[in-house]
């Protein structure tokens, strides 16, 4: 076993986010953080564009569009301001990156949506 990866496993906590790929819709609730303090949690509700890496730097990025203009965030899995991550639909993709969202407008950039998935 390669020796960074066995002080990663050590001092990351694992949490018990469900499983997700590209194309589902998520809530991720996560910790804003100002000078040190937690302040308040705040929700972020998009679909997964990607996920990228493996073991403790493994991340995933989550685009919505608010108010005509997409805002995407990039969360690391083992990050400590997470507090959260609601699945909330699983879509139907046939890709692993799905950036060509990035360009489509209005009803072309939605997923369809799993026939045999139920939301818990």
């Amino acid at each position: 076993m390669d020796l960074i990866n066995f002080v990663h496993e050590q001092l990351t906590e694992k949490k018990d986010f469900p499983t997700f790929r590209p194309g589902d819709r998520l809530d991720v609730t996560y910790k804003i953080m100002e000078g040190g303090k937690a302040i308040r949690s705040q929700t972020f509700r998009g679909d997964v564009l990607q996920i990228n890496g493996t073991g403790a730097t493994k991340t995933f990025t989550v685009r919505k569009v608010s108010n005509g203009v997409g805002v995407e965030r990039v969360f690391p899995f083992n990050s400590p301001i997470l507090e959260e991550i609601k699945l909330l639909k699983q879509g139907k993709v046939r890709r692993a990156k799905l950036y060509y969202l990035r360009d489509l407008v209005g009803k072309k950039a939605r997923i369809k949506e799993k026939a045999h998935f139920k939301a818990k």
